[in-house]
């Protein structure tokens, strides 16, 4: 059964329930997620996984979350090569600007994503909760 990590960073609790719906799509795709907030998920974990769903919610000027999950996410990028990765997280304000160049730099890292990001503005709806496991669905069968 493959194994798939969920990491993500949350404030408010959004980005949070997102995460547990994509948990819940790789689940029932039939395969086996695991949870992590940005600040228990290490460099010495990407290893384990050759799939890996993140998640981070947009912080000020539409940019990732930069006391946690950017020094994270920073510190495993390297090692993204060769993995399946997806990206979802929920915003406040803007248009979804932080996702986009987040989507451009992991490709520019040469990373393979293994679907479009979702993004819910504000708390997930039916329709984000939904995307959001159809994102880990695609994920577990990627």
């Amino acid at each position: 059964m493959k194994q798939i990590a969920v990491v993500y960073w949350s404030g408010t609790g959004n980005t949070a329930s997102m995460a547990r719906f994509v948990a819940d799509g790789i689940k029932e795709a039939g395969a086996e997620a695991q949870l992590f907030t940005a600040s228990e998920f290490t460099p010495d974990m990407v290893k384990e996984y050759s799939r890996i769903a993140f998640g981070c919610s947009s912080m000020g000027a539409e940019e990732l979350e930069e006391s946690e999950f950017e020094p994270m996410f920073a510190s495993v990028e390297d090692d993204l090569k060769g993995k399946k990765i997806v990206l979802f997280g929920s915003y406040g304000w803007g248009d979804g600007e932080w996702m986009r160049s987040w989507e451009e730099r992991v490709i520019a890292d040469g990373v393979t994503l293994a679907a479009d990001f979702v993004i819910a503005n504000e708390a997930p709806d039916d329709e984000a909760a939904k995307e959001c496991r159809k994102l880990g669905a695609a994920l577990a069968k990627a």
